[in-house]
């Protein structure tokens, strides 16, 4: 019998993100090896903060400041 081959993709977790002029984006990956620890789901802010500076560089279009998130 063959044997499955690990899978090498990293785990992410998803979150939804609520900006503060009350917009929202749903299911923003995150990688889940920069999660837990005492800071629980802090770290997510900041690398959804990274992404979002990434999307304004490439569109030209500003992204409004973070005001909450949510595993989804």
């Amino acid at each position: 019998m063959a044997r499955k081959k690990p899978n090498p993709k990293a785990e992410f977790v998803l979150f939804n993100v609520t900006y503060e002029d009350g917009s929202q984006t749903s299911n923003r990956r995150v990688p889940g090896d920069i999660l837990g620890g005492l800071e629980g789901d802090e770290p997510a802010r900041a690398a959804i903060e990274a992404q979002d500076r990434d999307i304004e560089e490439r569109s030209g279009r500003t992204r409004g400041a973070i005001k909450s998130i949510a595993r989804a």
